[in-house]
């Protein structure tokens, strides 16, 4: 289970730090321009390695793995937006290799930071159980 564990922590951190890279890369390239996506844009580059920090290093508690499903999950959440009815007058059409990377790094954030939890649970029940 240490191994499962470590091995979804550091899929995490590369989630977390892929989207902030994906995003920085997006807001050289065209987001500085925007007023309210462009700083949101930079809240992500900040946010995805602090996050992964706090992944990484602070295990004794869950609230670094509940961060990391709430970024890529807001983050995705956005993105559907913008595919969809726009987000805040941007409209993305899924054509580029920063969109496909930025959905990927961000369902991992999700898919593997639940995978932490669950681990969790899984052993402070075992815990509950032998005392």
């Amino acid at each position: 289970m240490a191994v499962i564990g470590w091995a979804a922590r550091a899929l995490v951190a590369f989630g977390l730090l892929g989207s902030a890279w994906v995003h920085l890369v997006v807001w050289r390239d065209w987001a500085r321009y925007t007023d309210v996506v462009g700083p949101l844009f930079l809240v992500n580059v900040v946010a995805g390695p602090v996050i992964a920090l706090g992944v990484l290093a602070w295990r004794r508690h869950w609230l670094p793995e509940v961060a990391s499903i709430g970024f890529g999950l807001a983050t995705l959440g956005a993105y559907v937006m913008s595919l969809t009815v726009g987000f805040f007058d941007v409209k993305e059409q899924f054509r580029t290799d920063e969109e496909t990377w930025g959905v990927v790094t961000e369902a991992a954030c999700v898919a593997f930071g639940a995978v932490l939890l669950l681990l969790r649970y899984r052993a402070e029940r075992r815990e509950v159980v032998r005392v």
